[in-house]
């Protein structure tokens, strides 16, 4: 009997899917038993805390005798586990969000989040994002929690997009947009911010969010014959609606929501799908007036939202009068 190749493709994505699955479950169930153990010691030892720092350094030697071949009995370590205790011991719902990460997340969240309510928005950004360590931290060093959650932000989803979609959508927005990765010269063009977000496109996902996919910049649409041009285009897996960014070198002016208006409009007509939500914008601006900001939105018929935007700043003169210039390197490296 011959191979259907199309069903064979079709029961090997089924396959690895369920593969994938069970390595995630395991992990899950085998992180969850690591950690209750770590919170179990670490009560331990914040029991026996009037035995003095002795106790911790036996616990930490008696143990890697014990078991030579594992680790993460460090004294360092333990007096983590003690530290997880006492942070957790009388709330439960972080401490059962925290089962589910690494102990690495974990200990990097103990040290550098004192607020519960900012630990469990972050382990669960962790788990829904699948976020490794390190994104983890450049999330933290970039106060991600401030700029998503507690920054009042400018846009209209509320009274334009229906319930409980409108709140999802302004979750998924901030203010500002850190683009630690673009340098900031004395006049950066809009083509050329553009540019350099498009060069760079993992690092700009990463700092949109997550469900971001890039469709395309400079995204040419044609209304009554004539061309226009988006400056950036992006689906949103978990949204299901088209993004549409405009940039802007300048402080937010009314007029630009009027024309991100108008985009939003010819992307609905001429891309949006039935199954697809409503296209929503962001304006992303070197600066804002709120209240200005606020008016501008106040009647536009299409959701959408303003924010700012930050880039890497210049180096200080000093610095750049000491550091080689590129020319100086090149001719170094020509000689050399």
């Amino acid at each position: 009997m011959l191979i259907n190749d199309n069903e064979y493709v079709q029961i090997l994505n089924d396959i690895k899917k369920r593969i994938g699955d069970a390595q995630r479950n395991a992990f899950v169930s085998v992180n969850k038993e690591l950690i209750s153990l770590y919170w179990n010691i670490g009560r331990t030892i914040d029991e026996k805390s009037t035995w003095g720092n002795k106790f911790v350094d036996n616990l930490a030697r008696d143990i890697k005798l014990a078991f030579p071949n594992m680790k993460g009995f460090s004294r360092r370590n333990m007096l983590y586990m003690a530290k997880f205790y006492r942070e957790y011991s009388d709330n439960q719902i972080v401490q059962t969000l925290s089962a589910q990460i690494p102990w690495s997340h974990n200990t990097y969240l103990l040290d550098n989040i004192k607020d519960n309510d900012a630990r469990a928005w972050y382990i669960q950004e962790v788990i829904k994002g699948g976020w490794s360590y390190r994104v983890l931290v450049h999330h933290i060093e970039n106060d991600l929690y401030k700029r998503q959650v507690t920054t009042k932000k400018i846009d209209n989803f509320a009274s334009l997009l229906p319930a409980p979609h409108s709140e999802l959508v302004k979750q998924s927005t901030k203010d500002p947009y850190i683009f630690d990765f673009v340098a900031n010269g004395d006049e950066i063009h809009e083509r050329q911010l553009e540019n350099a977000l498009v060069d760079n496109v993992a690092k700009l996902l990463l700092e949109l969010g997550t469900g971001f996919a890039f469709i395309g910049n400079q995204y040419h649409i044609e209304v009554g014959n004539k061309d226009f041009y988006i400056d950036l285009l992006f689906y949103n897996l978990e949204l299901r609606c088209y993004v549409v960014i405009e940039l802007k070198n300048t402080e937010f002016q009314p007029e630009f929501a009027g024309k991100l208006n108008f985009y939003l409009s010819a992307v609905d007509d001429k891309l949006k799908k039935q199954a697809d939500n409503a296209t929503i914008g962001l304006l992303l601006c070197k600066g804002k007036d709120k209240l200005i900001a606020e008016y501008a939105l106040k009647d536009i018929t299409k959701p959408m939202g303003v924010a700012e935007y930050k880039l890497i700043e210049k180096l200080p003169k000093e610095l750049q009068e000491i550091l080689p210039s590129a020319d100086d390197i090149k001719t170094r490296i020509k000689f050399n």
